[in-house]
């Protein structure tokens, strides 16, 4: 059902795609959009090794909202900041790329536990993250990533 890599020799590992989930804080969201047009949008982004899910969080309604409630299949994209080689000017980027389907996360207590690990991936500041949940949290609809295709890629620029 999904594509084999191409250039296989540049995969990288699971394990290798799961870092890089965890530790970078953002992504592209795709979702297909009004008339059929492709919809990418920058997202904040928690990975859960329990589950091995994606959350997202948002508002309640909007164009990327309306998107997923009419289709359940996405694609989330995460690179990272990359590295040059000692005396070489390109960059070398690892990016990781995930299908999968989307589930809205009904059950408020659980939306506002997973808003706050989406949180911490910017701050672990007790009193700022419970403000925020509590002014915010009402208006947030959190959103779960069900991978079923996962890969990631080095890529040398040059």
């Amino acid at each position: 059902m999904f594509r084999e890599m191409l250039r296989s020799k540049q995969q990288v590992s699971r394990e290798e795609c799961i870092r890089i989930l965890k530790e970078e804080k953002r992504g592209v969201l795709s979702v297909l959009g009004d008339d059929g047009y492709p919809y990418g949008m920058p997202i904040n982004h928690w990975y859960c090794e329990e589950d091995g899910k994606l959350y997202f969080h948002g508002g309640k309604t909007g164009h990327k909202i309306d998107a997923l409630k009419a289709y359940d299949k996405v694609s989330f994209c995460v690179y990272n900041e990359g590295f040059c080689r000692e005396g070489e000017w390109a960059l070398n980027i690892t990016s990781v790329i995930v299908f999968g389907r989307v589930r809205f996360v009904e059950d408020y207590d659980r939306a506002m536990e997973i808003s706050r690990q989406l949180c911490y991936k910017f701050t672990d500041d007790e009193e700022y993250i419970a403000h925020e949940i509590s002014r915010s949290g009402p208006g947030t609809l959190v959103f779960e990533l069900i991978p079923e295709h996962m890969t990631g890629k080095l890529v040398n620029e040059s």
